[in-house]
């Protein structure tokens, strides 16, 4: 499904494959800052399950935990100051997902630091999650 304007349309084949080559090439031609990151991630350092290069309405993220709607993000200099970077973290807020960004040089110089921060922030969105559950549920 792709996001539209706060509405949901169905892709068309030739779109929804579009959207999985893509996909398919970024897992392959990933930076090294994302192959470290991921690394960690896929053997759930962070005790939680993160995909890659996934696309969300008409962007790919680099990373997501879907349960808790997370999205890390790994960016290069190119990402400095670049106003469709905020309007892809808008979307994705919209859509309810949180938005941690790192540069690369983060990421290689310091991976542990990185994932103790996404543990730390996964923690926290876990928390605020069962907080707002009961009330959701309209439990007491």
């Amino acid at each position: 499904l792709l996001w539209e304007r706060a509405r949901v349309r169905v892709l068309r084949a030739d779109e929804m494959q579009d959207r999985v080559e893509k996909s398919r090439a970024l897992r392959k031609d990933r930076t090294e800052a994302e192959d470290k990151l991921w690394q960690f991630l896929r053997n759930s350092h962070t005790g939680h399950k993160f995909r890659r290069q996934v696309p969300i309405g008409p962007y790919t993220v680099d990373f997501v935990c879907g349960k808790l709607k997370l999205v890390v993000e790994v960016d290069g200099g190119q990402h400095c100051e670049n106003k469709s970077d905020e309007r892809r973290t808008k979307f994705l807020n919209d859509h309810g997902y949180e938005v941690i960004r790192f540069w690369n040089n983060e990421v290689m110089d310091n991976v542990e630091g990185v994932v103790s921060t996404l543990t730390l922030a996964l923690s926290h969105k876990r928390e605020r999650g069962q907080k707002a559950s009961p009330e959701a549920k309209g439990n007491k």
